[in-house]
């Protein structure tokens, strides 16, 4: 099981945007991930101040990675961030760099 995680920003006085949104999470893009054939057992989104976090547990990474890049459903949430998160430089994927259990 691969565990992966991401860093992203959101733009100034988006915050209260940022939250709204993630009440209603379309379904498409949940299904989007749930039958990537990846394994994802776990996927949680974190934000304090501004920074996001978000967290995966997944069997197979490169395929969730692929289901973000290039499925519909992503791209039309992307559209929907847009002007609420700040642009992704490509470099958000963060290294695990401990582990307790």
């Amino acid at each position: 099981m691969a565990r992966i995680a991401f860093h992203r920003r959101v733009e100034d006085g988006e915050r209260d945007a940022y939250r709204e949104e993630h009440e209603d999470v379309p379904d498409a893009l949940e299904e989007a991930y749930l039958e990537s054939g990846a394994g994802l057992e776990t996927y949680s989104v974190f934000e304090a101040d501004g920074h996001v976090f978000g967290f995966m547990e997944v069997e197979d990474e490169e395929r969730i990675r692929e289901v973000m890049a290039e499925s519909d459903a992503q791209a039309e949430w992307e559209v929907v961030m847009d002007g609420i998160l700040e642009a992704d430089d490509g470099d958000s994927w963060m290294d695990e760099v401990y582990r307790m259990c």
